[in-house]
């Protein structure tokens, strides 16, 4: 079982992958992806990233930035290879990638070469309207997990000539499935973790 590199000032020559989301719930998916990623190129951290306010979601209703992140807590505190960043909710406002990422190398003093973002490739398809989608690749790594379906003869050749790809289990899991199941009162059991169903209980979710 591998463990976390200890922090050192020099701690830009570690491979970090940012996965960023709303988390509302996280779920076995969100892990599966993230174990499967970090082992596939052999990251030293993936490093989740709540969202605060989700600009694609501007205007839908999601639950307190309090509970999404209490429940992230607990779902990946098990694995020492995840790490939580709260820079999104710490910054407030709309959570732009791009405002992510320039944040998060200037904090940690990491290389563009070094810092990896890993979207979807349902989420490739709006990439090019995303808030400054070249930056966004010029700033980091972009690595997509690719989905059933995806076509690159969809995307831009500018944006396929800088981002990376990866194959992933496929995995129908999703948060909103989840919260539909749990309002008709189905179970989540094996969609979440135990502690995260808990959570889910205790506080009254989705209800």
């Amino acid at each position: 079982r591998s463990t976390p590199k200890p922090s050192s000032a020099a701690s830009d020559v570690y491979k970090r992958q940012l996965f960023g989301g709303t988390f509302d719930p996280p779920h076995l998916g969100h892990l599966i992806i993230a174990q499967t990623i970090f082992e596939a190129e052999k990251f030293d951290q993936i490093v989740f990233v709540p969202a605060f306010k989700p600009p694609h979601k501007n205007g839908i209703q999601i639950s307190p930035v309090d509970y999404r992140l209490d429940m992230l807590k607990i779902a990946i505190k098990e694995n020492p290879n995840f790490l939580l960043s709260d820079i999104e909710i710490q910054r407030g406002g709309l959570s732009y990638s791009i405002d992510t990422i320039v944040e998060y190398k200037k904090q940690n003093n990491i290389e563009s070469n070094n810092l990896f973002y890993l979207i979807g490739s349902d989420s490739l398809k709006q990439f090019h309207k995303w808030k400054d989608p070249e930056r966004i690749i010029n700033e980091s790594r972009v690595i997509v997990a690719i989905r059933p379906g995806f076509r690159p003869s969809d995307i831009p050749n500018w944006i396929l000539a800088k981002i990376q790809f990866a194959s992933i289990p496929r995995i129908e899991i999703s948060s909103t499935a989840i919260r539909k199941r749990w309002v008709k009162d189905k179970t989540i059991r094996y969609m979440v973790t135990e502690s995260v169903w808990q959570f889910i209980n205790k506080n009254k979710l989705y209800l």
